[in-house]
């Protein structure tokens, strides 16, 4: 059996000195891998940047040897798979770190090539994450890195990623006196300290979130972070023409789309007054938030309404609220930034005009039919 190479390491080269014992080369850090061996240019007191000087060595060899060419699925590790993914794709997503963090757990649990990948070892990797949903989200991001890695060239054998159930479509949406109670809540709570009301309103924040989620039906994540004044990396309210650009303009598109949508009236009028004081959308203290998540469901709850509405039933009650009230489908979902297909599918029976056809066909009396029904 042949004996197994050594991987790539430091090594403490000693100083050398001449005959009369001067220094002519301090001892110093460098790389053996084989019957190589490569500087590094570090001292022996510089031991942290020499393993920072190894680390980006095996990188570059390991990325090297990853993209080298087409390999057979048996002899590629889902590593290298996710290791091209994170470098070429992970930083072009609009949340980079929700990302990293998949990458991770996939890494973790699949140790094996990328011949090994089938249903079974999906449905293992289903059970051992937190919740289905979870699951999904990472094994997405599976099959797009291994489709990736074939665009490039680098195998050509089709892996199948077997995905979990999709869950089904949420039913829950607010009523007009729903939202009332919601915002009513907000705005009033005072905080307490002491047993004693102050003269300060911690939630008030949360009331400007819930009137711009639900009516322009934008994301929590697109609200949350944006502002009346243009800045780089953050959604723009155009308080002068009304436009709202969702997606900022060094941010690349993604399937969550962002299109710049026109303010309702209603709405940039209480923006315009609430950026007299205000450079963001939603701030506490003259910054913009991170998230309402917290806030908005202590509200929730002081509204009396149930603990499954959460921040994103906002943007369900605004695709409710179009259908319902006979918008065009192609329209709505141009403003909410959504498929007609995933309009349609999931409230399209909302819409007045659902199965009209098919009502009115069933209604319609036939001449030529002997049979009359008499109603009682």
């Amino acid at each position: 059996m042949p004996r197994q190479s050594k991987p790539p390491r430091l090594r403490l080269k000693p100083e050398q000195r001449d005959k009369s014992g001067r220094v002519t080369r301090p001892a110093g850090w460098v790389i053996n891998d084989g019957g190589r061996e490569l500087g590094t240019g570090c001292r022996a007191a510089d031991i942290d940047v020499a393993q920072q000087a190894l680390a980006e060595y095996i990188g570059r060899k390991y990325t090297a040897a990853a993209t080298s060419g087409p390999r057979p699925t048996d002899q590629i590790p889902v590593a290298d798979v996710l290791a091209l993914y994170a470098r070429e794709k992970m930083p072009k997503h609009a949340n980079p770190k929700e990302c990293r963090g998949k990458l991770k757990r996939l890494a973790a649990f699949f140790s094996e090539n990328l011949a090994d990948i089938n249903g079974e070892l999906c449905r293992e990797y289903e059970r051992k994450s937190t919740t289905p949903i979870m699951a999904r989200g990472d094994l997405e991001v599976l099959r797009a890195a291994i489709n990736f890695h074939r665009k490039e060239g680098l195998h050509d054998r089709i892996v199948s990623v077997v995905m979990p159930a999709r869950p089904p479509a949420r039913e829950r949406w607010l009523t007009v006196r729903e939202v009332a109670q919601l915002v009513r809540a907000t705005w009033r709570y005072q905080e307490v300290q002491h047993g004693h009301a102050t003269k300060r309103w911690p939630r008030r924040h949360i009331v400007r979130f819930i009137l711009i989620a639900l009516y322009t039906g934008s994301r929590s994540s697109v609200v949350v972070h944006a502002s009346f004044v243009k800045e780089p990396g953050r959604p723009f309210i155009d308080l002068k023409t009304g436009m709202f650009y969702r997606r900022p303009e060094d941010a690349a598109e993604t399937r969550k789309r962002r299109p710049a949508i026109q303010v309702p009236h209603r709405l940039l009028a209480h923006m315009r007054r609430w950026a007299r004081k205000a450079r963001y959308a939603v701030e506490v203290n003259g910054k913009p938030v991170k998230r309402v998540s917290f806030g908005f469901q202590k509200a929730v709850a002081d509204a009396g309404l149930d603990k499954d509405v959460t921040p994103h039933i906002l943007r369900h009650t605004a695709a409710t609220w179009l259908m319902q009230n006979g918008a065009d489908p192609w329209i709505a979902s141009g403003y909410l930034g959504m498929s007609v297909k995933t309009l349609q599918s999931v409230y399209g029976h909302h819409h007045p005009a659902h199965m009209e056809q098919a009502r009115n066909a069933l209604g319609r009396r036939r001449a030529s039919s002997a049979f009359r029904p008499r109603l009682t």
